[in-house]
């Protein structure tokens, strides 16, 4: 029967099954808002289309009709905001910036052909993570508030027509944005194989974790008391 080791830590965890090693990356709760957040999301996205432009109305039967979806796509805007505020706080800490991100960026030429062991340490997240991490934290607010501001029903003398038209303008263009930048990050995770284990199941291999994060693998093991004192 294979030896079984289990270092337990707050937050982060080592398991240690011959032959394999597991890192538990994300706790359930994280993982939950996670994937409530990329459902919001995509509910945005469809509905969002479906009211841009009448060649797109037909979306709307996706949510019950043009009256449901009307309705529908500002209320799942206020939970998107709630659930990525909620991420945001877990998250902000590990997606500052580091010295290595700078260096990684400049070697982006690697990370696209796979020559990982050209590139430096890194810690939980890549500049390309944090990158996204940040945009959508801006793209969010200023959705927010302009899809306030353009919420007739119950906002209609928050602002004049003409700054309604503008904040319209705004919201669209920041949607767009959002979108694009969803894309990049589901591309990325897809691209990066074992990266959506992480979001499914919480853990990563010690060979993923050692291969793409191996600073944050050694901060990890070395404050257990469990790897190398380098």
């Amino acid at each position: 029967m294979a030896d079984e080791r289990v270092y337990s830590a707050p937050g982060d965890v080592i398991e240690a099954t011959q032959p394999v090693v597991l890192v538990n990356r994300y706790r359930g709760f994280t993982r939950i808002n996670h994937w409530i957040t990329a459902g919001c999301m995509i509910v945005l996205l469809l509905s969002g289309f479906s009211l841009f432009h009448p060649s797109l109305f037909w979306l709307t039967s996706l949510f019950g009709g043009g009256q449901t979806t009307r309705w529908l796509h500002p209320l799942v805007g206020l939970l998107l905001f709630a659930s990525f505020f909620l991420l945001f706080v877990q998250m902000w800490k590990l997606n500052l910036p580091r010295r290595e991100d700078m260096e990684w960026s400049l070697r982006i030429g690697d990370v696209l052909k796979g020559h990982e062991e050209r590139l430096p340490e890194l810690g939980k997240y890549n500049a390309g993570q944090k990158m996204v991490f940040w945009s959508m934290s801006g793209l969010i607010v200023v959705l927010i508030i302009t899809g306030i501001m353009i919420w007739e029903q119950y906002f209609a003398s928050l602002v004049s027509i003409p700054v309604r038209r503008v904040a319209l303008a705004v919201h669209a263009l920041a949607a767009l944005a959002a979108i694009l930048v969803f894309i990049a990050h589901v591309y990325a995770a897809i691209w990066t194989r074992g990266t959506i284990r992480a979001m499914t199941r919480g853990t990563v291999t010690g060979g993923w974790a050692y291969r793409h994060h191996r600073k944050w693998l050694r901060e990890l093991a070395r404050r257990r008391g469990t790897g190398p004192a380098e």
